[in-house]
């Protein structure tokens, strides 16, 4: 029996802790887009979860714990961005995860400043120490990098000064911001043959197939720069032969 317009409506089902602590988390990401961290008011995200500030404070105790967890969720979203495909390995993976990176400054600059220079907390959530947030999400990058390419440990601080560089040029990359999209949202083939994964959308015309060639370009320098960095670098001394 269909329910009549006038009744009242069903009641909306419980969220788990989980469930509600995501919910938060997703509110202060959005909103992160638009404004440092530390702008975002707690009383708004309450407004629009739903929800006292009180029932918030009982999922984070206080601003500042808020304001961490939502910078360390920034922090694993670019993480899973940059990630390659798993059918990938090697220098093919590689260059996918740094085309995934420029793309994801390029088309979030503003985001990305603020998540690792405008707010100076890290990207785990744990501690504050000035420049963890920099610091750590390079460390993850060197890392899934220096895994495809089997960087040996020893040479793991060159990756990850190598980063620092890859950064800095895709910083300064510039691209019209109205070409870019979510990374999963182009099925066009990169430098590596393969589709996906640039982050630049589809059907925007010229503007956007240079804009794509721009980024393929700027991660195969990336690429040749660190394997000919790693290449360069003197081995690790033998402990043994040493004195």
């Amino acid at each position: 029996m269909p329910r009549h317009a006038a009744d009242p409506p069903a009641p909306r089902a419980r969220m788990t802790p989980d469930e509600r602590r995501r919910q938060l988390l997703g509110i202060g990401l959005r909103k992160f887009v638009d404004r440092p961290v530390q702008e975002l008011s707690l009383d708004e995200v309450a407004a629009e979860a739903g929800v006292s500030r009180g029932l918030l404070f009982h999922y984070f105790p206080t601003k500042t714990a808020y304001h961490e967890a939502v910078v360390a969720a920034a922090g694993r979203r670019v993480l899973r961005t940059v990630r390659p495909d798993a059918d990938l390995a090697g220098e093919v993976a590689a260059r996918q995860i740094v085309e995934r990176f420029i793309a994801q400054i390029a088309r979030r600059r503003e985001f990305y400043l603020a998540l690792v220079f405008g707010w100076l907390g890290p990207s785990d959530g744990a501690g504050s120490e000035p420049g963890v947030t920099a610091k750590s999400l390079r460390e993850s990058i060197a890392r899934l990098v220096a895994e495809q390419l089997t960087v040996p440990d020893e040479q793991l601080g060159v990756v990850h000064a190598w980063v620092a560089y890859a950064e800095d040029r895709a910083l300064q990359f510039a691209a019209p911001p109205a070409d870019w999209e979510a990374p999963a949202s182009t099925s066009r083939p990169t430098a590596t043959g393969r589709p996906g994964g640039t982050g630049i959308r589809e059907g925007a015309g010229i503007r956007e197939d240079a804009a794509i060639r721009a980024v393929t370009a700027e991660a195969e320098h990336c690429v040749r720069a660190l394997l000919a960095i790693l290449a360069a670098a003197p081995p690790k001394a033998d402990s043994a032969q040493v004195g």
